[in-house]
């Protein structure tokens, strides 16, 4: 368990950030809305919870971080603040095309 979280409830809520940058692919969404979308399925989930799950989708490369225009260039922008795309290859993984183990359930 990672902070109360077992294995698969992280691979759902992992999958449904994926759906959810799907949605608006090739938008993005900024976390806090995310955040609120995904409150819906898991209403016991706290926002570090979805924090560490961008970090790890980061990392994947399967998302990315947008800077949109109007932000400003200090590049201190807490985390509910920021905005996220989906990338190609995390547009796959959505898709399951390309498998990933951490993902699966």
């Amino acid at each position: 368990m990672a902070n109360g979280r077992n294995t698969r409830l992280i691979k759902r809520i992992r999958n449904e950030v994926l759906v959810a940058l799907k949605v608006v692919y090739p938008a993005a969404l900024q976390a806090e809305r995310l955040m609120r979308s995904l409150l819906v399925l898991f209403p016991t989930m706290e926002f570090d919870h979805l924090r560490r799950d961008l970090h790890y989708l980061l990392s994947k490369g399967y998302v990315e971080r947008v800077t949109p225009d109007l932000a400003n260039g200090n590049g201190l922008t807490p985390w509910r603040q920021r905005w996220f795309r989906l990338t190609a290859t995390g547009f796959e993984v959505a898709d399951r095309c390309i498998h990933d183990p951490a993902l699966e359930e």
